[in-house]
């Protein structure tokens, strides 16, 4: 009896965590970057320690969607685990873009939030979906010695940056999510972008979900998990460097 007891309390703790996580709000703001101002979602777990700093999530989201849709995949999660999620809106919601999407904007915007937010610098992480994924295995190539770690889901690195893995500075964890039944990421692009990365020394991992298709969002509880698990041990041994690069116009 004292076992189903609890069971039952384990099974409402959890739910009133999400329950409470829920009930906090997603803050809707802006910045003003070097390009402009852009709008981004932020969200701080309400227990946060001023004093103790904590993760970032920096969460890239889907062609036609905006940052909000992601935060509030995450909130429960990083509510129950203790790290602030930011959500930035691409340029145009329908793709990421470089350099008008980053590594500049990110960066700016990850500054701002370090000087008002109680964050670790040596643990800013970057996810992504689907457009958002191929963004943030860019950046993570890009700024290797800035993020910590990269999760994708449903996502590859395009063919033109093939190269620029040889030259890239740290060779970044880096965790790749998707379905086996991906209807616009097929298994073989996934795979290649996993066996370029470990070519060059990488560690990349990649987990292919049985049955699973494009739509992360009826996963996200389960793929978060996961990408949180190889997330969060994860930090820069050394203070972030971030490299500058001269895109063309």
């Amino acid at each position: 009896m004292r076992s189903v007891y609890k069971l039952v309390f384990a099974v409402s703790l959890v739910g009133f965590v999400a329950l409470a996580a829920s009930a906090q709000k997603v803050l809707r703001a802006t910045l003003k970057t070097t390009a402009g101002e852009r709008t981004y979602y932020l969200f701080v777990p309400e227990n946060t320690d001023k004093a103790k700093p904590v993760p970032l999530l920096v969460l890239l989201h889907g062609s036609g969607r905006d940052g909000q849709s992601l935060v509030d995949a995450w909130k429960g999660l990083a509510a129950k685990e203790g790290f602030i999620l930011v959500g930035p809106n691409s340029l145009n919601s329908s793709e990421w873009q470089i350099p008008v999407d980053g590594p500049d904007f990110i960066y700016e915007l990850v500054e701002d939030l370090k000087s008002r937010q109680p964050i670790d610098p040596r643990r800013v992480y970057l996810f992504g979906h689907s457009g958002g994924a191929i963004q943030a295995l860019h950046l993570a190539l890009y700024e290797s010695e800035y993020f910590a770690a990269a999760v994708a889901h449903a996502g590859v690195i395009d063919p033109r940056m093939m190269p620029f893995i040889e030259k890239v500075t740290r060779k970044i964890p880096i965790s790749i999510f998707v379905g086996t039944n991906d209807q616009f990421f097929p298994l073989k692009d996934v795979r290649a972008t996993r066996d370029a990365l470990n070519k060059n020394g990488f560690n990349a991992q990649l987990t292919e979900i049985k049955g699973h298709t494009h739509d992360y969002y009826s996963k996200a509880d389960e793929i978060n998990t996961a990408a949180w698990e190889f997330l969060k041990t994860i930090s820069l041994t050394g203070d972030p460097r971030y490299q500058r690069y001269a895109f063309p116009k």
